[in-house]
This record gives structure tokens, sequence and C-alpha cells, in this order.
């Protein structure tokens, strides 16, 4: 299987920093006394290199620096028993100011993967310049790969710009989810939407180099307060879960989610551009509510694409 080596990717990073550079408010910008941005141990890098042996998909090749780091391949989903597991790990425990994380994920030919997180992701409070990441995800021939972190958790004065870029064959499937939390909420009287910046931009090509959808989402509660109509007025979490799969299998999912409009949460579903899949939307008080509804977004896509069932939750996952 062609696989890209990570010394490839470097050019889009340099490209896509800049542009963060440009894009992050000025006064987000300056240099951390105690250690510039993207120095030794805050510049993280994870390649996930994923293929197929047999009936079997494995972890074959994994490089990785400084603070980021991945638990071995486990096989423990037992609808999925050939299905490798993997866990990515931050060896600083959260995100600080002047990170720079890059995690590529590649699966070859055939072959599937889950990759999740260890725990929520936390982006502590920044006096000087911002955190960032950029995601590669990277689908080959008929692969299949489910990516749900957990949660991420925005602290009072926050700033953190997450890029995640998608090249895929169309006859593969991607499930990855993004959930936002605003802030901890009985921590302190301004902590909640207490967050400086917040950026997230997904963006798909197929193997033709088609650019087939961009989405961005820009948070910036001291210029529009989060409470406002067209932010998430009365709520607080934000969840959104892509699904890129085959023409296929899109109305069968589509048929499944009808639009909800309550007290609790609420949320819809709707197709991408370019018949490229599917796009969830969810809004609650609640991260239970918010992944419960993932959850069965998640299994009713593993359902229709690969005819298997979504085991339950571990304990420390509910």
């Amino acid at each position: 299987n062609k696989m890209t080596h990570p010394q490839n990717i470097n050019d889009e990073v340099e490209k896509t920093r800049k542009r963060w550079d440009k894009q992050i408010p000025k006064e987000y910008r300056q240099e951390p006394e105690q250690m510039p941005s993207g120095a030794i141990g805050k510049d993280g890098f994870l390649y996930l290199g994923f293929t197929r042996t047999g009936r079997k998909s494995i972890l074959h090749r994994m490089e990785k620096r400084t603070p980021l780091f991945a638990q071995k391949a486990l096989y423990h989903d037992e609808a999925l028993p050939d299905l490798p597991c993997v866990t990515v790990i931050s060896t600083s425990g959260c995100v600080l100011q002047g990170d720079r994380m890059v995690l590529s994920i590649n699966v070859g030919e055939n072959a599937f993967a889950s990759v999740n997180t260890q725990s929520a992701t936390k982006v502590h409070s920044m006096d000087k310049n911002y955190g960032a990441q950029i995601q590669f995800i990277q689908l080959n021939e008929n692969s299949y790969l489910e990516y749900l972190p957990d949660p991420l958790i925005l602290h009072r004065n926050a700033r953190f710009v997450n890029d995640t870029v998608i090249d895929y064959k169309r006859n593969a499937t991607l499930i990855y989810s993004e959930v936002i939390i605003p802030g901890r909420r009985y921590h302190h009287e301004n902590e909640l939407n207490g967050f400086d910046y917040y950026s997230s931009t997904v963006s798909a090509k197929d193997e033709s180099g088609n650019i087939l959808f961009k989405e961005q989402i820009v948070l910036s509660p001291k210029e529009h307060p989060m409470t406002e109509i067209g932010v998430i007025g009365s709520f607080q979490i934000i969840g959104t879960i892509f699904i890129l799969t085959p023409v296929e299998n899109i109305a069968s999912i589509l048929s499944t989610f009808k639009a909800h409009y309550g007290k609790d949460c609420c949320y819809g579903m709707s197709t991408l551009p370019a018949e490229s899949g599917l796009i969830f939307k969810i809004l609650a008080n609640d991260s239970s509510i918010i992944k419960k509804h993932i959850r069965t977004v998640w299994a009713t896509t593993r359902k229709v694409v690969l005819n298997a069932e979504l085991p339950a939750p571990f304990i420390w996952k509910k």
C-alpha cells in the first residue's frame, strides 16, 4: 500500500502555521516568556499507519514526538475482533500556550481502524500566544476509520486552533467527531464561555484532488457572545460528527435521524456537498446527552457500512 511518509507533510504544516499566524488576532500572537511556541516538548507529532494482513488490520507503523504518544493496538471490540483500537495519549496531559501538535492517520487499502483519546483534551488558560493542532487523515481504497476523540474543554482565557485535512478515496468510510465544552461550568464564575478564541476547520478532498467540502467554526465570545441566536443560544455544549461514506450508504443513514428541538438538546443531520457523506450537529447542556446521540450516529453508520454492532461503552467512557 502506498503510505505517506511523515516528511511529506512538512510543507503543508508550515503553510498551515503561517495561515494560523494571520488568522489569530494580533493580541494572541505574543511569544510566551517561559518557552517559545513550537519549542522542543511543545512540537508534538504522531503518525499512525494501519494496514491489512489477511482478515486482520494492524498498526504497522507509529512515529511519535513528545508530547504525543499512542497505546499499542488492542483488539477488544467484540463485534469486530479484527479491528485495531488505538488510544492517543498526551504526556503533558493538556494543551498549553505555544503548543503545536500534528496528528497523521493513514489507513491502507481494505484496512480498518478505530482511534480515540485517553480522556478529554483540556486547553489551559493562556496569557500569551495560543495552542494549535493539525490533523491529517488519509484513507485508501475501501478503508474504514472511526476517529472519535473525547471532548475538548476550553478553559478560561484559552485560545485554540484545530485544522483537520481529509484525503480519501470515495469508496472509503470515515466517522469523525468533535465535541466542544466551552469551560468548566463549576470551576469559576467567569469560566463558562470565558475562553478567548476557538477555531476548527474540517476539509476533504477526493482521489482526484477535488475539494468536496470545507467547514470552519470560529468562536470568539468577547466579540460575539455564545448566547446569541445563531451561535449556541441557551445551550452550552456543541457536538459534530462527520460521516464520509460511499453514496449508496447515505440515504439509509439519513432516514434514521429526524431533526429535533427541545429544552434538553437540539440536533439535525444533513448531507455534505458532492454526495460525500453526512454531517450531524447537536447542541445540549450536558455532555452525556451529546455522547449518547453521537454514539447512536456512530452505531447506525457502522451497522450500515459493516453490518456490525457497536459494543456498549466502557464504564469510564459513559
